[in-house]
């Protein structure tokens, strides 16, 4: 049985794209739901071809002239980071045509390698375009609900029941394939995924000598998820060089498995060189290598506050990104011990967000966002204490506690 869809937000920013340019390019992690996605809206009218069969590969490798010729236009490639040679030829034929907009609608599960493949050859002519997996808002059906800090949000849209099913979800994760068939075996489909993303998208960004040490990096950067990022204790507790622990950071960030988030300093500069975090983009991947299984044991349990933290940051993340825009966030800490957990910059303008696993608010919870607003002034936005519970209420002036469903 075909496995039910769920729309998508950047649904209409893809047909845009597609209306301006000659070429669009979805990059995201595996299984997001690009390939859905594209054969959703353009499915009627555009061929599918996947470039991850060898046989399709060597075709396009070896006449690369001679593929296109055999593929008429509107095409969708699948998984171009296979054939990546084949970018120069595509941009060949789109300059014959350079007016003729949506010919070529390609996706990749790879960044960095595609994103400087893509600037080589398509510059111009390409828009560049992110999938993530779904925000809790496009799950529950609610693709287009605004943020509360956006223009259009005035009373606040309820996009999740409660507590119990948040934590199911945060085991779960937020992969479409998951969300859509929620009675599958959660365990074996996250194994398969870690399995298949180690053997496909690792090896072929970066020579792996030893695939179970990778692994092993993996489940100890799972444990660490939402903390400060100490290459050095990595490097120490896995018994690998920090230029390692680097290149696999790299990888992972790359492939779309990690948001490395940098502390907000008003100096631009100082953002690069101060410690970032590192949070998985999918709760559901941090609990499979944490060997969390139980919705109330990842509550309850140590990591419960950071698993709490990337349920939060990667709404927002997920929320921007998948309707098409740039996701400009970082965290504030100072060296007397303030810290923020969430700065989103939008519209000029810092939103302070605090994460707390108490479903509880209480006044106290504001003083952090407190001290960021009188720190940085007319610069800082109202802030929100984003919680598991179902109450919003002031805490302070231009302080309000959110629940997550209401973020």
């Amino acid at each position: 049985m075909e496995p039910r869809y769920i729309p998508r937000a950047l649904e209409p920013v893809l047909e845009r794209a597609a209306r301006q340019f000659p070429a669009v390019v979805l990059t995201g992690p595996r299984q997001s739901g690009k390939t859905t996605l594209l054969k959703r809206v353009f499915g009627g009218a555009a061929r599918y071809v996947s470039l991850e069969p060898p046989d399709v590969r060597e075709a396009a490798t070896v006449d690369p002239r001679g593929f296109l010729a055999s593929v008429p236009t509107p095409v969708i490639f699948d998984e171009i980071q296979y054939v990546p040679n084949l970018l120069p030829y595509i941009k060949e034929q789109i300059d014959e045509r350079r007016s003729e907009a949506g010919q070529f609608l390609l996706t990749g599960s790879q960044n960095l390698l595609l994103a400087s493949r893509v600037s080589e050859s398509l510059a111009g002519r390409a828009a560049m375009l992110r999938l993530l997996p779904l925000s809790n808002r496009e799950a529950r059906g609610h693709p287009h609900a605004p943020l509360p800090w956006d223009p259009a949000s005035r009373s606040p849209a309820r996009v999740t029941p409660g507590s119990v099913d948040l934590w199911e979800n945060v085991v779960r994760g937020w992969y479409p394939e998951l969300a859509a068939a929620p009675h599958r075996d959660i365990a074996l489909w996250h194994s398969s995924y870690t399995q298949t993303y180690v053997e496909r998208d690792v090896r072929s960004l970066r020579q792996i000598g030893d695939p179970t040490s990778f692994q092993s990096f993996l489940r100890a950067l799972a444990a660490r998820n939402g903390q400060l990022l100490s290459l050095s204790g990595l490097s120490r507790d896995l018994g690998i060089a920090v230029n390692t622990v680097k290149a696999w950071l790299a990888v992972l960030e790359a492939s779309f498995q990690i948001l490395v988030l940098r502390p907000y300093h008003a100096n631009v500069g100082k953002r690069l060189v101060k410690t970032p975090k590192v949070y998985f983009t999918d709760t559901g991947t941090v609990c499979h290598l944490a060997g969390l299984r139980d919705p109330l044991h990842a509550a309850s349990g140590p990591m419960g506050g950071s698993l709490m933290e990337t349920v939060v940051l990667m709404e927002v993340v997920k929320t921007l990104v998948n309707r098409g825009e740039e996701a400009a966030v970082y965290f504030w800490r100072t060296s007397a011990g303030s810290e923020v957990d969430i700065v989103v910059e939008h519209g000029g303008q810092l939103v302070p967000i605090e994460v707390k696993l108490s479903s509880t608010a209480r006044p106290a919870m504001a003083n952090e966002i407190r001290a960021f607003q009188s720190e940085f002034g007319k610069k800082a936005a109202a802030g929100y204490v984003v919680h598991p519970g179902d109450t919003r209420l002031p805490l302070a002036a231009r302080v309000t506690a959110l629940p997550f469903g209401e973020l």
